[in-house]
């Protein structure tokens, strides 16, 4: 597999801190890779770079073989690059079922001039809640379908959104700290989902995620930040004992 996910001496600073230090890495498709780093080294920045939300000072990103610097996070997303949050953005009162429909590109009865005459667009609403059923069976959530997100766990929400990420087609998703504040039973289930959606649909996982416990044992590269800088990248084993991470990262 090639890269999927390219990124060529990017930076990005704010004032007098460059956040974004040159940076440049390689993300394999249909990879697990997971961004590492001390709380203000860089990793959240990088993935807004990345995603859009931040335009660079300078250097260039690639998704596909396309450059995507600096295109609008909207833009991104249609070419199927998708982005979560540390705090999951739901709609609270829509049940689990319509959050992943919402997410479905070009729905007919969405327009305004087609909106009034159901003939139109019922059979296209009929396979997208078919759709979004197979991707919630995928992500864990069909037993609960018909609740409304605002009642589900802080892991459910983070598996929601997954789905309805990967409703609007995505290939790539970028995954700001997935198990942060959940219980270690469904942090592991979080990682196994990656593992069959990567298996079952070939989508790519890149992940910032501090608790490597639970992380290491699942993914295939660690990419590790420090100041701005990736300080060292490669497989688990290499990354996690590499002197210049255990010394910025681990504190020893």
């Amino acid at each position: 597999m090639g890269a999927i996910l390219e990124v060529r001496n990017l930076s990005k600073s704010f004032g007098n801190l460059r956040a974004v230090d040159d940076v440049s890495i390689d993300v394999e498709e249909k990879a697990i890779t997971i961004l590492i780093g001390p709380n203000g080294s860089g990793k959240t920045t990088l993935i807004n770079v990345i995603s859009g939300r931040y335009e660079p000072d300078s250097g260039h990103v690639f998704y596909n073989g396309r450059e995507i610097t600096g295109i609008p996070p909207h833009k991104v997303y249609r070419l199927g690059l998708a982005r979560t949050f540390q705090i999951p953005a739901l709609f609270l009162r829509l049940s689990v079922l319509e959050n992943v429909m919402v997410a479905k590109k070009d729905n007919p009865g969405e327009t305004f001039a087609r909106s009034v005459i159901t003939s139109s667009w019922m059979q296209a609403e009929e396979e997208t809640a078919a759709e979004a059923f197979r991707i919630l069976k995928a992500v864990g959530l069909l037993p609960v379908w018909e609740v409304p997100a605002g009642n589900l766990s802080g892991g459910q929400m983070k598996l929601l959104e997954m789905g309805r990420a990967l409703m609007s087609g995505a290939k790539l998703l970028l995954l700001d700290e997935p198990i942060s504040g959940v219980n270690p039973t469904l942090a592991h289930e979080i990682f196994n989902t990656m593992l069959r959606l990567r298996r079952d649909l070939g989508v790519t996982f890149f992940v910032v995620e501090h608790r490597l416990d639970i992380a290491l044992g699942y993914v295939d590269q660690v990419v590790a930040m420090a100041l701005g800088k990736i300080i060292a990248s490669g497989i688990p084993e290499k990354v996690v004992n590499d002197p210049e991470v255990v010394e910025a990262y681990l504190g020893a």
